[in-house]
């Protein structure tokens, strides 16, 4: 397991696409306020389609263009906006800053009524782009990738369900119980923390394994170097369901295996300097109160 560290910044700074958070057509104000300070620093601003029709200015650009023609991506909403934006992007590489639009996230790190110091800032170059993991995944010969994390459950919730897990193709365990995480270190303080599992330097390497409702008590979450690969089945003849992100959905049939490894790239977030990550726990966790 190994920090990353980065000390790149944008060479250019010019071109900045916006994505909204989806259903949320009360975004217009903001959307426009966000716009003009931005354009106000000399940063041409886009907007991608679906954002774009859902506030009725029917001026915007499909994603894929818009990562394409932009410097950097902006988020507007929360840090499932960001999750999903940083997936359908990833192979662009194009830092995403998230501007959160409610108390401070783990992921957007800005406020609204912080934006018109950040900019300030980013334009001198007083920022910082952290480099986070992200998960490649093999199911069903669909490859896929995860911010967060891949969850595997039973299909019924009233069913425990049997996973075989294997490490650089050796069997090292099966879990019993209502499923299994498998977690980056940024996804630790999601489903891996709620179920037991080890908060994660975010700005590190590893696979996070972590038992969902165990039904053996010697069961326990597991933490990995980034480079193996790991390979998941079920022996239940109903199979499974898999979940990346909480965002996507498919089904593993009966002795089907789901590969799991280090993703090729990693997401690209910009952040203020100032920000500090154990400040956020202590904030988001109430540790200490």
């Amino acid at each position: 397991m190994k920090s990353i560290n980065n000390k790149e910044l944008l060479q250019n700074k010019a071109k900045a696409g916006i994505i909204l958070r989806p259903n949320s057509p009360e975004l217009l104000d903001v959307y426009l306020q966000i716009k003009e300070q931005f354009e106000k620093r000399g940063i041409i601003t886009s907007i991608d389609k679906t954002s774009s029709d859902m506030i009725d200015q029917n001026n915007g650009v499909n994603l894929e263009d818009l990562a394409k023609e932009s410097d950097f991506l902006v988020t507007i909403g929360g840090d499932g906006t960001l999750i999903s934006v940083a997936r359908r992007s990833i192979k662009f590489g194009k830092p995403i800053l998230g501007i959160n639009l409610g108390t401070l996230g783990f992921l957007t790190s800005v406020l609204p009524n912080e934006l018109d110091k950040f900019l300030e800032n980013f334009i001198n170059d007083q920022y910082t782009i952290d480099l986070r993991m992200m998960i490649k995944a093999t199911i069903n010969k669909n490859k896929t990738i995860a911010f967060n994390d891949i969850v595997i459950k039973s299909k019924s919730v009233i069913h425990m369900v049997n996973i075989e897990a294997f490490v650089d193709g050796k069997k090292f365990n099966s879990y019993y119980g209502d499923g299994l995480v498998i977690s980056t270190p940024t996804g630790s303080t999601a489903y891996n923390l709620s179920s037991g599992g080890p908060v994660v330097y975010p700005l590190t390497e590893a696979f996070i394994v972590t038992p969902i409702s165990a039904h053996s008590l010697t069961q326990r979450p597991l933490v990995l170097p980034a480079d193996f690969e790991i390979e998941l089945k079920t022996p239940d003849s109903e199979g499974a369901i898999v979940l990346l992100d909480g965002q996507d959905t498919f089904e593993l049939k009966q002795n089907e295996v789901i590969k799991i490894k280090i993703a090729n790239q990693k997401s690209k977030l910009i952040r203020t300097k100032e920000r500090d990550y154990f400040s956020v726990l202590n904030q988001k966790l109430n540790w200490g109160k």
